[in-house]
């Protein structure tokens, strides 16, 4: 099943109800100055050990810039076994708390 799209308001409801695994591709300084809380740094540097060690059955949200790059990720990573994976519509520009 490919990867889903999800807007930042279920994004918001679904932290609050479940375990999410939420990843931020942006690059590293973008990140540092401000990231939806609970989001891990993905990058080329780390992708591996994060295959390695993550729940493949719960939900993975990926969040770029504004919802292009994440798209991509979200593919790849759903071809790597996550059950559940989705592209945040808008990207971190839309989050309503950045």
């Amino acid at each position: 099943m490919p990867f889903k799209h999800m807007s930042a308001s279920t994004l918001q409801t679904l932290l609050k109800e479940q375990p999410v695994t939420l990843i931020d591709i942006r690059d590293q300084m973008s990140f540092m100055a401000g990231h939806i809380e609970g989001a891990i740094h993905i990058g080329n540097h780390n992708v591996e050990q994060f295959l390695a060690d993550t729940d493949r059955s719960l939900p993975l949200v990926v969040c770029c810039y504004h919802g292009n790059s994440s798209q991509g990720a979200a593919d790849y990573f759903n071809q790597q076994g996550f059950e559940e994976s989705y592209s945040l519509d808008g990207g971190y520009t839309a989050w309503p708390d950045n």
